[in-house]
């Protein structure tokens, strides 16, 4: 299907150096990581120096036909700022990238907005050691006021889901990107998706293959969530996203945007919406057109 295709839930690093419950996850070799004691397979294992850099994402971009990336942040990977306004300045025109908040530090919430080169700024809500956002509303008042969007996986469920909407009555103008399909496999994910009838509030969604993934390729009943979601809030307001690289131990790049291209309880029109015009619109993603695919060898 040639459309324009924007990948919003992205995760890049050099070097791994995260934290699980208190504990270290970084690289052991061959893609897999000591995650707080215990060793996962991260990222496929053709990483096997553990760089999940952005010139090997933008290789599989390129052959699955993705325009555009944005690279947001989590907790696991520890904080990666440098490295992703190194890598916008490879890419300018391919990714958008965010800083990560980090509420167990004693750095002051505007150094995060005002970080120069940034789009955006990643709040993990459901691992805040406060989790009610109300108090983060100097940081969103921040981000509105420069015109950063907002990337937040929230807590499971409606835990933080009035505390939100609090939030964006009181920053009409500030866009916000709600993570991981609301959590679509846990109860009252619906109430998450409802946030998205406010004008600038749209919902992403990284991590649905994994969020489905006992049941796997093509994920039908990941399908028929974006459905319910398209009921809830408007099919304009929902963006594709993969969870590059950790959804990658078991399908590929390209599988990630098949199953959607596959399916035929979606029209032509909303998989163009969903798979990348939204998210043009919602990242400011300027001057695209779909990728010529690339042949391969089968």
């Amino acid at each position: 299907m040639q459309t324009i295709k924007i990948d919003a839930h992205v995760h890049l690093w050099k070097t791994q150096k995260g934290l699980v419950g208190g504990k270290p996850v970084y690289g052991i070799g061959n893609g897999k990581v000591d995650f707080g004691g215990e060793v996962r397979q991260m990222m496929p294992p053709y990483m096997n120096d553990n760089q999940n850099t952005v010139e090997r994402l933008i290789a599989n971009m390129d052959y699955a036909g993705v325009n555009g990336a944005v690279i947001t942040q989590e907790y696991i990977d520890g904080n990666q700022d440098k490295y992703l306004l190194s890598a916008k300045k490879k890419f300018p025109d391919r990714i958008k990238i965010t800083s990560l908040y980090e509420d167990y530090t004693d750095q002051p919430l505007r150094s995060l907005s005002l970080l120069k080169g940034v789009d955006g700024i990643k709040i993990c809500a459901g691992r805040l050691a406060d989790q009610d956002l109300k108090k983060l509303l100097p940081l969103f008042k921040e981000a509105e006021l420069l015109d950063k969007f907002i990337s937040i996986d929230m807590a499971d469920g409606a835990k933080q889901t009035d505390d939100l909407a609090y939030v964006i009555r009181e920053c009409p103008s500030l866009r916000i990107a709600i993570g991981h399909f609301g959590m679509v496999t846990t109860d009252g994910w619906q109430k998450q998706i409802a946030l998205a009838k406010n004008q600038n509030v749209y919902i992403e969604s990284g991590g649905l293959t994994w969020l489905f993934h006992k049941e796997f390729y093509p994920y039908p009943s990941a399908i028929d969530a974006i459905l319910e979601a398209r009921d809830i809030c408007g099919m304009e307001k929902l963006m594709w996203g993969s969870d590059y690289p950790r959804t990658m131990t078991d399908i590929t790049y390209i599988m990630a945007v098949r199953f959607i291209e596959e399916t035929d309880k979606l029209t032509d029109v909303e998989k163009k919406l969903f798979l990348g015009e939204n998210a043009m619109k919602f990242y400011g993603f300027k001057n695209m057109e779909p990728l010529k695919p690339i042949k391969n060898m089968l």
